[in-house]
């Protein structure tokens, strides 16, 4: 049985948020991931792990490499569960933006 962890704890570090940023724009070895980063591979091995231990990215074999790519549904999954923080938001910012026209407005 695979150990499932929480995508937020896969977020919540800046490195992984890194790789989830490169592997956005394309499907990558674990070599050409690790280039990327000034830190030893067995670290970035890790982090990759944990993303896919959290379901953020699947690997598939190409001939002797491993690819890995976004799992694009579990990423709108994290992005609907933080729609309701950015609707309580953009409430609070309306209102503000409200409030200060009518200072404004008074001090005309």
């Amino acid at each position: 049985m695979k150990l499932r962890r929480d995508p937020f704890q896969a977020i919540a570090d800046p490195t992984r948020r890194a790789i989830l940023v490169l592997l956005a724009a394309q499907t990558m070895s674990a070599g050409a991931i690790a280039s990327n980063f000034d830190v030893a591979r067995p670290t970035i091995s890790k982090h990759m792990q944990i993303l896919n231990e959290c379901d953020l990215i699947e690997s598939s074999q190409k001939g002797r490499e491993i690819y890995y790519e976004l799992k694009v549904d579990k990423m709108e999954e994290i992005d609907n569960w933080l729609e309701q923080f950015r609707k309580m938001w953009e409430g609070r910012f309306n209102n503000l933006d409200n409030l200060l026209a009518k200072i404004q407005k008074k001090e005309k």
